[in-house]
Order: C-alpha cells, then sequence, then structure tokens
C-alpha cells in the first residue's frame, strides 16, 4: 500500500478522500486485534481474576477502575464509563476516524489493508485533523530525507547531532532532522506535492506574513518531532544551530497549539520510553529534549520531558497510566532547584512516589551522561536521589539558617505537600517523619495537616461552584416555557394524569444521565412490544420500547436534549416498522462509527438498568414496561425539580409584582403537586 505522502499533487485529503477499507480486510483485523494487546501499548495492566486492571486513560484517578476482558475482547472504565472494543478504544485513544483506527491496528498486525472507494458523503466526513496528521507525517519525512539526503544536511544538520555525540542510530531512533536556510524551501515543497495552506498554517509547520506570504517556521534549525504515546506526529521543535545563536533571544522554536497539539498535554520521549517505564515501573523527568536523548544513548530509556514549561495535570495523568513513581533529575543550580520544587505538590496529589535528584553543579542530564555509562548513572541515582520531604528540608532549612519566622514558613510549606496526598497511610508516614526532622511535637503537625486539608477541600468546593454556571440563571426555562399539559403514563388504556412540565433546553447532567438510560433501553430492547393500546378508529396495536418513549415525551411536548439520546430515539423511530428491525445489531453495525461505538458501551452496560430492573434480564414486558415508566418518570421529575427551583428563586426576587407572585405561586403549587406525583411513579430514587 502506498503511503499517503507519496501521492505527488493531491491534497493532504486525497488518499483518505479515495480509499476505505473492504470488509474482507476489516474482518481480518477485528479477528487478530486482541484488546488486552491494544490496550497494553498505552496502559500499564495488571491480572485481576479472569480480567486485567489499570489505570483509565481517559481521565484522572488514582485507583484503578478500568477493566479489560480478554474473554469479551472488551474494556470498560467504571469511573467515566468510556471504553470498547479494540478499534472503539484506538479511535477514542489516538482520536482517529473508524477507517484510521483500523488501518491503525492492520499496521501493529502486520494485515495488508485492500482498499474502496469511498462515497460522496465519507469523504465529506473526513476531518481537518486528519489532514494535518498526514501533513506532519509527510513533514517528518522531508525534514529526514533533508538531513540524509542532501549536502547541507549532512554538512550542517548531522553534523550538529555527532558534535553533541549523539550517535547515528540515535538520532534515527528519534526520527531527528534538519529544515533548509531557505526560508520557505518546506513550505514549497509542501504545496507542490499537493498539501493545502489553510494545513500548513494550522500546523504551525508555515507562517503567514501580513501580506499573505507563507515562510517556514523552522528555517535553518535542526528538527524534534513530537510523538503521542501511540507514534502519531503532534509537532515539532527546533532548534537554532550553535554557529547561528548569537544574538537569538529564542534558541527553540516550537509547534503552536492547534487542534491536534497542546505542549501541556504531552511529553517529549513518551512515545520512545513507555515500555521502558513499564519494564523499571519508574519514569525520569528531565527538562529538555538533548537531556531525554542522552539518557537513551547512555542506556536509560524510561525518560520523559516536560521541555522546560511547569508540569501540567495532563502530563502527570499520562505518566501515572505508566508507573506510579517519579524521579525529578534536574540540573543542581538555581533553576533546576526552583523546577524540582514546581511539580512535587501536583505529582503527590496524582498519588505519585515522588523523588528529586539535583545534579553536581554545572551538570545537565546531558552532560552527565555523556560521562557515565548506564551502570555508573544508575548508581549515582540510587545514591543521591532524596524523598521530597527530605529534600525540602534540607533545601528550606539551610534557607532558613536559625531565622523562626522562615523556620515556620518551612513547616508550612512542608505540611503544605503532605496534605495533597490522597494516601491516608503514606500521610501518617509523613507527619511522624516531618515531626522527627524539626524535632516537633507530632500531633501539633498532625492537626496542622488536618487543618490544610479542610482548607484544600474548601477551596476545592469554591473553586468548582465559582467554574460552573448556575442552570437557574443560564438554563432554566422562562415562564412562556412552562405549559400545562397532561403526562400520559405509558400502559394498558395509557391513563392520562394532569401535570405541569417544562420544555427542557439543557442537558444539564442529571437529565442528561436520565436521557442516555432511556437511549440504552432503546439499544437493548428498542423493537420489544411491552404493551397493547386503542388507535382512534377502535383497533389495538402493540407498541414497542422505543414508541413508547417516543409517544410519551411528543404527547407533554419534551424532546431530548441529549444529542446521541436524541439521535438514537430518531433512528429507532425511523426504522421501528421495517421488517426484521432488531435496535441492538442495527445500532452496534451502524455507518457511523460513533453511534456504533456508543452502543457497544450502552449494551455492555449492564449495571445502570440493573438500579431498575434489579440484576435479572428483563424476559417478561411486564418489567420492561415498568422499567421504561419509571425512568421516564425519572426525566421528567428532573425537569420539573429543574423548573421549582427556578420558580423559587422568582418568589425571592423583591422586584416581582403582586399580580406576577400570585401567578407563580400558583405554578409553584401546580409544580410541587407534579414532583410528588412523579416521585412516586418513580418509585422515590434519587439520581
Amino acid at each position: 500500500m502506498v503511503r499517503p505522502n507519496t501521492f505527488a499533487g493531491l491534497d493532504c485529503f486525497s488518499y483518505l478522500c479515495h480509499c476505505m477499507i473492504d470488509n474482507a480486510t476489516k474482518e481480518k483485523i477485528l479477528e487478530a486485534a486482541e484488546i488486552v494487546d491494544v490496550v497494553s501499548d498505552f496502559v500499564t495492566l495488571k491480572k485481576s481474576g479472569a480480567n486485567f486492571k489499570g489505570l483509565c486513560p481517559f481521565h484522572d484517578e488514582r485507583t484503578p477502575s478500568f477493566i479489560v476482558s480478554p474473554a469479551k475482547n472488551y474494556c470498560k472504565c467504571f469511573g467515566c464509563g468510556k471504553g470498547g472494543n479494540p478499534v472503539s478504544f484506538i479511535m477514542e485513544h489516538e482520536q482517529l476516524s473508524y477507517p484510521d483506527a483500523l488501518r491503525y491496528l492492520a499496521r501493529k498486525y502486520g494485515i495488508p489493508v485492500q482498499e474502496r472507494e469511498l462515497t460522496p458523503e465519507e469523504k465529506a466526513a473526513e476531518t481537518e485533523r486528519d489532514s494535518m496528521f498526514i501533513l506532519n507525517e509527510w513533514a517528518l519525512g522531508w525534514f529526514q530525507e533533508q538531513m540524509y539526503e542532501t549536502q547541507d544536511g549532512r554538512a550542517v544538520g548531522l553534523a550538529y547531532f555527532r558534535q553533541r555525540g549523539f550517535r547515528d542510530d540515535i538520532v534515527r531512533k528519534f526520527k531527528l532532522g534538519f529544515c533548509p536556510k531557505g526560508k520557505d524551501v518546506m513550505t514549497k515543497a509542501a504545496l507542490k506535492a499537493g498539501y493545502r495552506e489553510q494545513f500548513l498554517v494550522s500546523t504551525g509547520l508555515s507562517v503567514k506574513r501580513d501580506d499573505g506570504s507563507l515562510y517556514d517556521r523552522y528555517w535553518g534549525r535542526v528538527i524534534f518531532p513530537w510523538h503521542t504515546v501511540g507514534g502519531k506526529v503532534v509537532g515539532f521543535g527546533g532548534r537554532v544551530l550553535d554557529a547561528a545563536t548569537k544574538g537569538v533571544a529564542v534558541k527553540y522554536q516550537n509547534s503552536p497549539e492547534s487542534s491536534i497539539y497542546s505542549k501541556r498535554k504531552e511529553l517529549y520521549g513518551l512515545y520512545e520510553a513507555k515500555q521502558a517505564i513499564n519494564k523499571h515501573d519508574l519514569v525520569y523527568m528531565v527538562e529538555g529534549y538533548t537531556d531525554v536523548i542522552s539518557m537513551h544513548q547512555c542506556g536509560i530509556e524510561n525518560v520523559v520531558a516536560n521541555s522546560g514549561t511547569a508540569l501540567t495535570k495532563e502530563q502527570i495523568h499520562l505518566l501515572h497510566r505508566f508507573t506510579n513513581n517519579i524521579t525529578l533529575l534536574y540540573d543542581g543550580d538555581d533553576a533546576g532547584i526552583h523546577a524540582a520544587q514546581r511539580g512535587t505538590d501536583m505529582l503527590l496529589a496524582a498519588g505519585m512516589n515522588v523523588r528529586i535528584l539535583l545534579l553536581p553543579d554545572g551538570d545537565d542530564p546531558d552532560s552527565f551522561a555523556r560521562k557515565h555509562n548506564v551502570s555508573e548513572f544508575r548508581d549515582y541515582v540510587q545514591q543521591h536521589q532524596m524523598d521530597f520531604l527530605h529534600f525540602k528540608t534540607e533545601l528550606l532549612l539551610e534557607e532558613a539558617q536559625g531565622d523562626p519566622r522562615k523556620l515556620s514558613e518551612l513547616i508550612n510549606d512542608i505540611v503544605g505537600s503532605i496534605s495533597v496526598i490522597p494516601d491516608e497511610i503514606t500521610r501518617t508516614i509523613y507527619v511522624t517523619q516531618t515531626a522527627q526532622t524539626m524535632r516537633m511535637d507530632e500531633d501539633l503537625i498532625k492537626r496542622a495537616v488536618l487543618r490544610q486539608i479542610s482548607k484544600n477541600r474548601e477551596e476545592e468546593y469554591k473553586r468548582r461552584v465559582g467554574g460552573i454556571q448556575n442552570p437557574d440563571e443560564t438554563n432554566a426555562p422562562d415562564e412562556a416555557s412552562v405549559l400545562s399539559a397532561k403526562v400520559r403514563t405509558p400502559g394498558a388504556g395509557m391513563e392520562e394524569k394532569p401535570v405541569v412540565t417544562a420544555v427542557p433546553k439543557s442537558d444539564d447532567a442529571a437529565t442528561s444521565g436520565v436521557e442516555m438510560l432511556l437511549a440504552q433501553l432503546i439499544v437493548r430492547y428498542g423493537e420489544r412490544k411491552v404493551c397493547v393500546v386503542e388507535t382512534e378508529n377502535g383497533e389495538s396495536r402493540q407498541l414497542s420500547v422505543a414508541e413508547v418513549i417516543f409517544h410519551s415525551l411528543t404527547q407533554d411536548g419534551l424532546s431530548l436534549c441529549n444529542a446521541n439520546a436524541a439521535l438514537i430515539m430518531d433512528e429507532a423511530m425511523r426504522h421501528i416498522n421495517d421488517d426484521g428491525f432488531v435496535a441492538e445489531q442495527y445500532f452496534l453495525n451502524h455507518e457511523n462509527p460513533g453511534i456504533s461505538e456508543l452502543a457497544s458501551r450502552l449494551s455492555m452496560d449492564s449495571e445502570q438498568l440493573s438500579v431498575y430492573h434489579g440484576k435479572e434480564t428483563m424476559h417478561d414486558e411486564e418489567r420492561l414496561m415498568d422499567t421504561t415508566n419509571h425512568i421516564l418518570a425519572d426525566l421528567k421529575l428532573c425537569i420539573v425539580r429543574r423548573e421549582i427551583k427556578r420558580i423559587m428563586k422568582q418568589m425571592k426576587d423583591s422586584s416581582v409584582s403582586r399580580e406576577q407572585r400570585v401567578r407563580v405561586l400558583v405554578k409553584f403549587k401546580e409544580l410541587k403537586e407534579a414532583e410528588a406525583r412523579l416521585a412516586k411513579e418513580a418509585g422515590d430514587r434519587v439520581l
């Protein structure tokens, strides 16, 4: 199969817009892909009975809740709910389209890919992200080609790396490259190859001047590519050569933030280091590109860099998926000391075990690694690394030098670090050690830590409340949207009951969660007949689960706000009368991979609906009908309660006139009556 960047004369959409994997190849890929093997590339898994367990790659967690089932060839996080089969996992993790996820797995398992022509609809569905990734892949090859196959590249770019002491095999391992001095050489080459100007600018490979012309961001620089943990090229760093650094304020030029690259979410070298991190259950954190590369050459591969930026929560989350143990490896100067201090508390809060090593003054990891072999380096680290507490104590005690005020600041600083540690036993050990080191009463330190924990929680609560819009103020329906209607409780006879309901205008968390339960009912049981109703002409008709949900909401003037749930209900109603329609099969095999992946999760998750119908499978119509009724009642209860909150706020408003207040009170009374009835129908469940 020809690589995308070899299609001369085509734009970067061309390859994706002309090819799609045929069904026979797709089946081979699905048969070969094993979920444990696929997930292990990104998450450290440990055996747990018949399954495997690890930290979820999709959200930040300290206790593993991500379960991988080899028997079902399926994974799921019981914290955030994400998961799926090997294809859907790769789609979510690597942000790939369905066909690109299949191609990814085909490369992994060495399966030749047979392609077919895309339909116009499929061509239109390809995204800007796909184009940017393809362009970056082309640029990676072009930068390497310039360094190895041109005279200037060998004499300038490759010579620079060799002068730094990097072996050729290490240079190739990290796919380092060179961009020539001509200010638009790369841009012209990309345009000639058919890549679009808009993607050259959005990736940051080219910069647009005020007059509309383009120039190369990295001209005259050596190139360090950035890879995701899965190996995709998301960005580049370019360094001015030593001979050209005089008078240059910024030696490194990095890719700008884009839809595929965010520096705060990436770690340089993680793709090359992940297996070694897993093997040693330890990661070394350094500051720069050359530090990582030199340590690899020295034989230490479990190393990553945050490239001079402050450590972020996203980067810590990436590392925590592979190990709990981190050693911060920085220069011994003031800058290195401050860099080591910056990220300590964030790492501790994530539940990581933090050790710190400051190299001899005058050395950085790059220079130190070039002076020592792997055994010497590891021995030095083992002998000189310090626990974070000892590091802080030694450093700050030296600064305090008997000054009571500074000594108090030191103790408070240490107390602050201990307070963010999530594990109580670990905190207790550090409290004891601090008391012994500072020769203070242990109870005093313990009380200080507990006060700080309380303060941390209060600040976190205020931050969360302050950062969330009040749904009563921003999303609640106005008076005109509150309408008197009849709720037809689906069931025999479809009995009518008066209620005041509100047309929802937001997909707040509670409402959205209940709506997804309705979507799950439709996916798993949508075509199942659950009740008989009498039509206007006196005929009897059976209604399916999907129809009951649709008619109940429609008759009350309600619609689903969660886009995914609404789409599932829409599609089900469109096909409910088709011969042989089975909702689960239809949605699992849906042509839209996003719907297919969602249906897969909803189909596999047996926990949510068990809140309503117990652990048993719902074989009989009565239990299924009861569950449908309860969830519909829960949804309407959420809507009514949200409207009650808005009405209560109106009642407290002193600017409301007496007449308006009377009308509000009447509506409030109607809503409270509706709430009482719906709560009874919902079984007094609290969602």
